[in-house]
């Protein structure tokens, strides 16, 4: 089957061998993994992070977004049947969606929502899982809940950043605030629902200043977390919560301790990881995201489509993602 994957990492993404196609044999489906003919990806962080920075010694195939047709069922699956489309992030550890075939455990995949096509639904499995976690497990929001209080999310027009914002908007009451430096980043995130943008090139107190906003219940802090901590500490309130995804060299989180601010870590790949008890919770939300997209509740975040699935396309993916300029998530389609 053909795939896209690396072979020495740290290579810069213009090498022209950071990324290659190669070929590879097709997998074969343990007891509970479903066999996904793949028919789109999304790229993330995740991947030029795993690229520049685990070492291999056979090739790597990454990719931690996709949908694609159920061809085959190991022994124990009672999810899925054959013939099933699906949409999954998959687990860290195992081969990735940057290929023609790809195995992926039932309970972390969820029927792709109807209403949208292959790429539409591929930009929003990693993302919507990280930001619903977020949202109801680390920052503990009830739906529903969040009356009178507010939620400030920084870097708002990435891909958690995309769904996040659209999350708390239409499940909570929460008053949402997203942090943008560019013109059309800004109109993006007011388009997913936010009742505010804020410049994060700039002091965050000082824009939340500029709103007449003082203090804020919850922080959701998806990028340059370290950068923003002087300003975190001053806007989060007593007793407030932050929930970070990023991956800072060092977070001092001592000056919270006055504001007995509770620190959350959210990583999607835990459940998948440590095959945890709740493992399916990630199967319960992505059909429960996919109801809500075809109630027309949720969009996807689909920002470029990059075009069919291959090493030159995907380098080209990961020069935007690295740059940290994306808007919305890349996708591709097809090999």
């Amino acid at each position: 089957m053909k795939a896209v994957a690396y072979r020495q990492a740290g290579l810069p993404i213009e090498h022209p061998d950071s990324l290659l196609d190669i070929e590879l044999p097709q997998p074969v489906a343990g007891p509970q993994d479903l066999l996904v003919e793949v028919r789109a990806i999304a790229v993330n962080p995740v991947d030029t992070k795993v690229r520049a920075g685990m070492q291999v010694s056979e090739p790597r195939v990454l990719g931690w977004d996709a949908v694609g047709i159920v061809r085959g069922l190991g022994a124990d699956v009672s999810l899925f049947k054959v013939g099933d489309a699906v949409y999954y992030a998959g687990a860290l550890e195992r081969p990735g969606s940057y290929s023609q075939y790809q195995l992926v455990d039932e309970r972390l995949a969820g029927h792709k929502p109807a209403s949208l096509g292959d790429a539409e639904a591929a930009a929003l499995p990693l993302t919507t899982i990280t930001a619903w976690e977020l949202l109801f497990d680390r920052l503990q929001v009830p739906e529903g809940g969040g009356e009178g209080q507010t939620l400030l999310v920084t870097g708002a027009a990435g891909g958690v950043g995309s769904m996040l914002v659209q999350l708390a908007r239409q499940l909570t009451r929460l008053t949402v605030i997203g942090s943008a430096s560019r013109p059309e980043t800004r109109e993006w995130v007011l388009g997913l629902g936010a009742h505010h943008v804020v410049d994060h090139s700039q002091p965050l107190d000082q824009g939340l200043a500029q709103l007449g906003i003082d203090q804020v219940t919850y922080v959701a802090s998806l990028t340059h977390t370290d950068n923003h901590l002087p300003a975190l500490v001053k806007v989060l309130q007593p007793q407030g919560r932050l929930a970070l995804i990023d991956d800072p060299a060092t977070l001092d989180i001592v000056p919270f301790k006055r504001k007995s601010v509770s620190v959350h870590w959210e990583f999607m790949f835990t459940r998948s990881m440590f095959e945890t008890a709740d493992m399916a919770r990630q199967h319960e939300l992505l059909e429960r995201v996919a109801a809500l997209v075809d109630q027309g509740v949720i969009r996807t975040t689909l920002g470029e489509h990059y075009g069919t699935i291959n090493a030159a396309n995907l380098r080209r993916a990961h020069a935007v993602i690295e740059s940290h300029r994306a808007q919305g998530k890349i996708v591709l389609e097809g090999f």
